[in-house]
């Protein structure tokens, strides 16, 4: 089974979010408090899916807020040497700065995150600052969880999806939870829910579904269920180390399990799943293999020091996809 798109579109992807600094630790095995040495790189998820997809090939554009300042340059220089359009990125005036990201690598299964994320210029993006002409040129608009967590780039992004929906792009609602921005479970919820409801494809971890749906241990047929009552004709699960499920609305059920890779640190995975599978979806290929492209691209990057930086081109996703079928037997 295939995923169509409107074909006349210019871009492939629009993301629209956070793009920030990483600051990921150059020393392994050591405590924060221990660590000397970090190296810069680009993060924030949707900025990291912009960067993913271009560096696989599509047509890729970013709209975002980015601070007045030396890394503010930083992040649209480097987005646009990945290929990124930078084009409708606005620049604050207001003094705010970028978020930062330090990463702590303790061991591949201890690894956290230390956020600065206070008047950030991200989150004031305004709604006049998303151009109606620059989404409506696009196959799909990526939206993160992240954006939705404070005004006014919580408007913007509604408006953005709003732009999609009259203009015939498809919204992917890439879940990306990360509870530093918000101020409670129920807030969460209520504007999870409701941007999961105007989305065409709704992809998380089980746990950030939980999160939207203000609960644990929630249920992949009741979740799916509920979602397709509303726009949603594919919804993907992710389930860590026993692969990950996509739903149609058909019906059809779709899993690709996890590749086995040597991890360097946890973080990252999301962002090149996505981007991965998005890729796979708008090159043509089934459901099926485009999970599978999510799969392994996030086993690549978890394998390497940086998230942008890792995104790997689409040979290294096909040629680690037949090296495991070949040593699997399949």
């Amino acid at each position: 089974m295939k995923y169509t798109f409107n074909e006349e579109k210019e871009f492939d992807i629009v993301a629209i979010g956070r793009a920030c600094i990483d600051l990921n630790a150059a020393e392994y095995n050591r405590p924060m408090e221990e660590t000397m040495t970090f190296s810069k790189y680009v993060g924030g998820s949707p900025a990291n899916i912009a960067i993913g997809s271009a560096k696989l090939g599509l047509k890729a554009g970013f709209i975002g807020k980015i601070p007045d300042d030396q890394h503010g340059r930083f992040i649209v220089s480097y987005m646009q040497g990945k290929g990124v359009d930078t084009s409708q990125m606005a620049v604050d005036k207001e003094g705010r700065k970028a978020g930062l990201a330090f990463t702590e690598i303790l061991s591949p299964e201890e690894c956290s995150i230390l956020m600065y994320r206070d008047n950030v210029a991200d989150l004031y993006l305004e709604p006049s600052e998303v151009n109606e002409g620059y989404i409506a040129n696009a196959k799909m608009l990526l939206v993160s969880g992240t954006a939705l967590a404070k005004s006014p780039s919580r408007e913007a992004v509604l408006k953005a999806v709003h732009i999609a929906k009259k203009h015939d792009v498809k919204v992917v609602f890439e879940l990306d939870y990360r509870p530093y921005t918000w101020l409670s479970a129920e807030e969460t919820s209520v504007y999870y829910t409701l941007a999961a409801e105007q989305s065409d494809i709704v992809i998380g971890t089980r746990d950030e579904f939980d999160v939207m749906e203000n609960r644990s241990g929630g249920d992949n047929d009741e979740t799916v269920r509920r979602l397709f009552a509303h726009s949603a004709d594919l919804v993907v699960i992710k389930h860590g180390v026993d692969g990950s499920y996509a739903y149609s609305r058909s019906g059809e059920v779709f899993r690709a399990r996890a590749y086995k890779t040597k991890v360097l640190k946890t973080f990252g995975a999301g962002d090149s799943y996505a981007s991965a599978f998005i890729y796979g979806l708008v090159s043509g290929r089934d459901i099926e293999t485009a999970l599978k492209y999510g799969s392994a691209s996030a086993s690549i990057v978890v394998s390497k020091h940086s998230s942008s930086e890792a995104m790997p081109a689409a040979d290294e996703i096909l040629e680690l996809i037949e090296a495991q079928h070949s040593l699997n037997g399949k």
